[in-house]
């Protein structure tokens, strides 16, 4: 790509390289670099990366959410670092200190989602491709939304992505329940970017009463009999009419393309099954 600088071209020329050794420490960027077909600039991925398949077989594993192999980093000799959240900015920090361009992404909200993709292809120098993405992911989501026109009654729905405390789920998990069709339990909550503001007692949950309670427990298998056995839970309609579900946490919990997909599609999924079991 080239830029001209002044009246004279010819003279004064800059060449701009795009990024080509993309190191992602989380799943989402690593899915939409494949999503575009760029996966050859991708050199290295997190542990915890499930989507697409074929990038845990091609692409060398160099850190998890927390931590960082940095010599290994090193010799992937990296041109730009892509993470997301506060929590990796001690890695981050590191990173910076041995001279690589990093950019960590802190999103919670469906805008912010959108707003990620559009950011992270145009660091790569290609907007353009994440533009046609974001407008294929979100007719996906208008889709699904009208589908749900057919139903009147909204169930009430909650989320938990942690069971011991329980934790409500994250903005934009929240926001998909409200434009697929539910009604969210602990409205309240939805816009709390901290899990430790989104902790709930039992009671609290009792309380609601939720028609449908779906479970992600960050990478743990969700176990529906726990969660009968917790303590006024068979008061809750969703256990007494057995409407619980897992969502599997790469699916909604990654705040990227799964989640505008995958994750979309099974929330669908779960309260279209509600209506008709009716």
């Amino acid at each position: 790509m080239f830029i001209f600088v002044g009246n004279n071209p010819k003279n004064k020329m800059l060449f701009i390289q795009k990024p080509q050794r993309i190191i992602c420490l989380t799943e989402e960027g690593t899915e939409l670099l494949y999503a575009a077909g760029l996966q050859d600039r991708l050199v290295g991925i997190s542990g915890f990366t499930y989507r697409p398949p074929q990038a845990r077989k091609e692409k060398p594993k160099i850190c998890t959410f927390l931590d960082a192999k940095f010599d290994e980093i090193d010799q992937l000799q990296p041109d730009l670092i892509v993470g997301y959240s506060d929590l990796q900015a001690p890695i981050a920090k590191e990173l910076i200190e041995r001279g690589y361009p990093v950019h960590i992404f802190n999103h919670h909200t469906l805008g912010g989602i959108f707003g990620y993709i559009l950011q992270f292809f145009g660091l790569i120098g290609e907007q353009s491709i994440g533009q046609k993405l974001i407008d294929a992911y979100q007719k996906q989501l208008e889709d699904l939304h009208n589908r749900t026109n057919q139903y009147h009654k909204k169930p009430n729905v909650f989320f938990e992505e942690w069971y011991d405390p329980i934790i409500a789920a994250s903005t934009w998990v929240q926001e998909l329940i409200e434009l697929l069709g539910g009604e969210i339990s602990f409205p309240d909550k939805k816009m709390e970017k901290l899990a430790k503001n989104r902790i709930l007692l039992h009671e609290e949950v009792v309380q609601k009463n939720p028609d449908i309670l779906i479970g992600s427990w960050c990478g743990k298998m969700f176990k529906p009999e726990e969660v009968k056995k917790r303590e006024e839970f068979d008061r809750v309609n969703a256990v007494k009419n057995d409407h619980l579900y897992e969502i599997k946490s790469e699916l909604i919990l990654q705040p990227g393309p799964a989640a505008l997909t995958e994750g979309a599609k099974e929330i669908f999924r779960i309260i279209e099954h509600f209506h008709r079991s009716q």
